[in-house]
């Protein structure tokens, strides 16, 4: 369990809008009275917003963590864009009322930060995923097990934040990016990971298993084991089925065979027998004259 959590309550990428908040509050209470009404609401809402709450994180060697809080909107098997192969995605939405710290999922290393600009359309959409602005981290788990998670941007989220670069070492739970008012994060991982989520499930960032992740690759090689074994023990065991009809098909003609030579000896004795009599037979007519 991590028991410190290295950064205030509320997150340092929030300040300059509560202060600021605050400071129009207070002069507009003194000067205008209830119409600084409007900017208390706005203070309150920002200081809610940047609130950045450490969070135990389960230390499980296969698990993977959300990597903030929201609600699952996507877990599906769709290609990587980042590594353009095949994975089990699972997207987190993210409204306004929630934590928009990023922490990283997993315990690794990144291997590579993509930026990409675009658009900013509604983060619960599908589209969002390869239209909006967009910050991916390609890391690499301990196991040595490839993901990709990446930050987009959504409706009113004009600003990702990642302060995690290539080289650097994370550790699960451990905060590397933030996402200035609403958004989502995507989380690719290998086709043999199991989802633990489902679509629609609420998840709180780092507390969360999303999936779990074996902490080795299936063998490229298995299926192809599995057959040449199979062939080996159909030749070695002479009991199986293709052998049989085999052995059948060997024993008929043999059987055929052995009852012919058995009718031609039969007709060859009834030949002798009858020949024998003839010849008794003519010899007693030559007895008797």
């Amino acid at each position: 369990m991590s028991g410190f959590y290295p950064h205030p309550i509320i997150a340092r990428e929030g300040w300059p809008f509560i202060i600021g908040g605050l400071v129009v509050s207070i002069l507009l209470t003194i000067f205008a009275c209830w119409w600084s009404l409007p900017f208390w609401i706005f203070t309150i809402f920002a200081l809610q917003f940047f609130r950045d709450p450490g969070r135990d994180a389960p230390q499980d060697k296969d698990a993977v963590l959300s990597p903030v809080d929201g609600r699952i909107v996507v877990v599906e098997k769709a290609t990587d864009p980042y590594r353009q192969v095949e994975a089990l995605k699972i997207s987190i939405f993210m409204n306004v009322f929630n934590v928009h710290s990023q922490r990283s999922p997993i315990d690794g290393t990144v291997t590579a930060v993509e930026y990409n600009k675009g658009k900013f359309v509604n983060a619960a959409l599908d589209k969002a995923s390869t239209e909006n602005e967009r910050n991916a981290v390609l890391a690499t788990t301990v196991s040595g097990r490839e993901l990709t998670f990446v930050q987009v941007a959504g409706l009113v989220a004009r600003r990702i934040l990642c302060y995690t670069q290539v080289g650097d070492s994370l550790r699960r739970g451990e905060r590397y990016g933030f996402i200035r008012f609403g958004s989502r994060v995507d989380v690719y991982l290998p086709t043999d990971a199991r989802a633990e989520v489902a679509i629609g499930d609420k998840v709180s960032g780092t507390s969360t298993i999303i999936a779990r992740l074996p902490l080795t690759a299936p063998s490229e090689n298995t299926d192809a084991n599995t057959d040449t074994s199979a062939a080996q023990q159909t030749e070695e065991n002479p009991t199986t089925p293709v052998a049989n009809e085999a052995n059948a098909a060997t024993v008929q003609p043999n059987t055929a065979a052995t009852e012919s030579t058995a009718q031609v000896e039969v007709s060859q004795t009834d030949i002798e027998a009858s020949a024998e009599k003839v010849r008794q037979a003519v010899e007693n007519e030559f007895s008797k004259d």
